[in-house]
């Protein structure tokens, strides 16, 4: 039993880096997609959708710092705090970046139609980008509690 308990909390620790660098891919994938999508339509402007496209890669580098912070030597006493924080804040980056990446492709097929609403199509995705700054204070803040 003791076993599983203390695989848990090595569990919590590196879930925030795992499902940060999932959510940062499929983020990513879906805007990419949409970005190439609106390349083929539009004659220049190539670089905005681009760049767009990079946007849900910040949840990756919030998870790493998330898993640095919750990295300790894992006990029975501090195994189900550090699984607790690691897989919750997981999970809010993973929604944050597939719903970033919908934003992002739902900015760039707006802005190839009307390209003088760029910046202001970018407000959705900004944010999102804030409930995964959200999880991620979460995430340091409780992480200090954790013995």
């Amino acid at each position: 039993m003791n076993e599983l308990v203390l695989a848990l909390g090595w569990t919590g620790i590196f879930a925030p880096m795992a499902l940060g660098a999932v959510a940062s891919a499929i983020g990513c994938s879906i805007a990419g997609q949409a970005s190439i999508g609106a390349m083929t339509e539009v004659d220049g402007g190539y670089g905005r959708f681009v760049g767009i496209s990079a946007f849900p890669s910040t949840f990756v580098i919030y998870g790493i710092v998330i898993m640095f912070t919750l990295n300790r030597e894992v006990t029975a006493l501090n195994a189900g705090g550090l699984f607790g924080v690691g897989l919750m804040s997981g999970i809010a980056l993973l929604y944050c970046g597939v719903y970033q990446g919908r934003a992002c492709a739902a900015a760039i097929a707006a802005s190839k139609e009307k390209p003088e609403i760029f910046g202001l199509s970018l407000a959705p995705a900004a944010i999102i980008e804030g409930f995964g700054v959200f999880a991620f204070v979460f995430a340091l803040v409780v992480s200090a509690g954790i013995a």
